[in-house]
């Protein structure tokens, strides 16, 4: 009999859906759902590195993504769910009651920003963050060589402490924080209060510091001395941790009402979206995984003896069981990606969209009309003239540090630059420069594993980037000298939670036998132009000396 497997993916600007036959792998029906408030951009000033999410937009894009699925699947397919699993962005906590309720559900913590989930590009926590690495150098036991030593702004701990700081009403409201990931899974289960929440082994081991050889987190006494704010907060955390293969519990009353499911169906524990990406790609030890979209995050896995008691620097965390059960799952990654693109974009567009939108000769439709061709054509048209340029022939350096630096070495207070401008630039050869900066960045990223012991010999690439631009990928592949394969599926990450959500359901033993039939077939593969690796392995070097100064500041 047919039965199928529900994966939910939260992305920083939408969820996804998807529904896998778990007998043929055969991806049924998927569906998108933008969150309404962050598209006004609510809650957000970016100029102050805060982002932040409304709850709601996740609970009510939760309800239509899902219903939305029944109107393009099978007849009587939500009869036959087996599984559900989520994967978020992260990290992205949010401060609770002590009945495990998100502030910003209740009344008086509608509209307050710091009741809300700090979405991981949130840099607001910059100072904390490097208050907690200061702690960790010069305690007894540095709690940060499983999270590569630096602790980021991006992480759950910076955040807590961020928030606690700048709201005396939500710091007295708040009994715990809790990550987006693991939020989603005990909210359809009915776990969200603290006497009988769960949390997933990845987001626990990456971001808030969990090891098993200091019995959980790090003791209380090393958060109260950072600030005494934080007292008591690492005890309202569980201990234990479980891999994505593990069920938190099954679908509640309520909740199988809301999205047209069966009670009862299993659920099993989150994961961050790119760890979920990862399992869909079949990731194995040499492979890096690549998802490539706003910002990029790289996985890989390692056996237990390859990393052995290796403590990799200036990463994201190594953790066991993170990935796959049984393997260390590493991960690293970049600030910003196509968000570097972005904000080009915007730069250039932002004379003639106010010229466009201000004019009194034109109607209101010609407006949107000429407002969207501009959105949709301007990286074409400079990808189209920046292809035809030969690596370095412009003569501009770049660093593709906009919204700071995740990996290696996280630095958020790090910035962008640009070198070699002359009269003569143009905006394709300033857009090839910004291209090769985000590769640049991607092959520091590699070489810290090699240099660390960790094999790369290969990349899987997944994401909107990876099916959308030739350019782009290929210069990767040049700059990284290596070859690039990119997967079929268009909802890579969500597909990586079916896959758990099918293993959690019981039609597979293991996550590697659901890998065997669910997992993506690779639809493209990008080989390096020789001629322009040997050109790239020059540039990366000035890239490298640019990064160096930039590091050391101006001052």
């Amino acid at each position: 009999m047919t039965s199928y497997a529900l994966g939910l993916d939260y992305g920083s600007d939408s969820v996804r859906s998807l529904l896998v036959d778990v007998t043929t792998g055969e991806e049924v029906a998927t569906r998108v759902v933008y969150y309404p408030r962050w598209s006004k951009g609510l809650y957000c000033d970016p100029a102050a590195d805060q982002f932040r999410q409304h709850p709601l937009d996740y609970l009510e894009s939760l309800q239509q993504v899902v219903s939305g699925l029944w109107r393009d699947a099978p007849a009587g397919a939500a009869e036959k769910v087996i599984g559900i699993s989520f994967d978020t962005t992260g990290s992205t906590p949010v401060a609770v009651d002590e009945e495990g309720v998100a502030l910003a559900l209740k009344p008086e913590f509608a509209e307050n920003p710091n009741a809300m989930f700090v979405l991981w590009k949130d840099h607001t926590a910059v100072a904390e963050a490097a208050e907690i690495t200061a702690a960790a150098e010069s305690a007894s036991e540095n709690y940060l060589k499983y999270e590569g030593g630096i602790y980021s702004s991006e992480w759950y701990w910076a955040k807590a402490l961020h928030v606690l700081r700048e709201s005396t009403e939500v710091r007295a409201a708040t009994y715990s924080f809790v990550e987006h990931c693991d939020w989603m899974s005990a909210i359809l289960t009915g776990t969200t209060h603290p006497k009988s929440f769960r949390m997933g082994r990845c987001a626990a081991g990456h971001k808030v510091m969990w090891h098993e050889s200091w019995g959980g987190y790090p003791p209380n006494e090393f958060f109260t001395g950072i600030d005494p704010l934080l007292d008591g907060l690492r005890d309202t955390l569980p201990a234990d941790t479980f891999s994505s293969d593990q069920k938190v519990g099954e679908l509640t009353a309520e909740w199988a009402e809301k999205l047209g499911l069966p009670v009862g169906v299993p659920v099993g524990f989150s994961a961050f979206d790119c760890h979920m990406g990862a399992v869909a790609a079949k990731v194995s030890p040499g492979v890096l995984t690549k998802i490539m979209g706003t910002s990029t995050c790289d996985i890989t896995v390692a056996s237990y003896e390859d990393v052995a008691d290796k403590c990799i620097k200036g990463i994201c965390g190594q953790v066991d069981g993170s990935v796959v059960p049984g393997m260390v799952g590493l991960e690293a990654g970049q600030s910003a990606f196509g968000d570097l693109y972005a904000w080009y974009k915007k730069l250039l567009s932002w004379p003639a969209k106010n010229i466009i939108a201000n004019s009194r000769a034109l109607d209101d439709a010609t407006k949107e009309q000429l407002l969207a061709e501009l959105d949709d054509q301007m990286l074409i048209q400079l990808s189209e003239q920046a292809i035809k340029l030969a690596p370095g022939e412009a003569g501009i350096t770049a660093l593709d540090w906009v919204n700071g630096r995740r990996t290696p070495d996280a630095d958020q207070t790090v910035a962008m630059a640009l070198a070699g401008l002359k009269m003569g630039t143009d905006a394709p050869q300033i857009f090839r420069g910004l291209v090769e900066a985000t590769a640049f960045g991607a092959r520091a990223i590699i070489e810290r594993f090699r240099e660390q012991g960790v094999a790369v010999n290969s990349v899987v690439a997944i994401g909107g980037i990876s099916k959308k631009s030739d350019f782009v990928m290929q210069v990767c592949a040049d700059v990284w000298n290596c070859k690039i394969e990119v997967l079929e599926s268009e909802q890579s990450c969500a597909l990586g939670a079916a896959i758990f959500a099918a293993t959690v359901g019981g039609a597979f033993a293991t996550v590697a036998d659901a890998q065997a039939v669910m997992a993506s077939k690779v639809c493209q593969s990008y080989e390096p132009n020789a001629e322009h690796a040997s050109v790239y392995d020059s540039l990366y070097a000035r890239y490298q000396k640019l990064g160096g100064f930039v590091n050391g500041g101006l001052a």
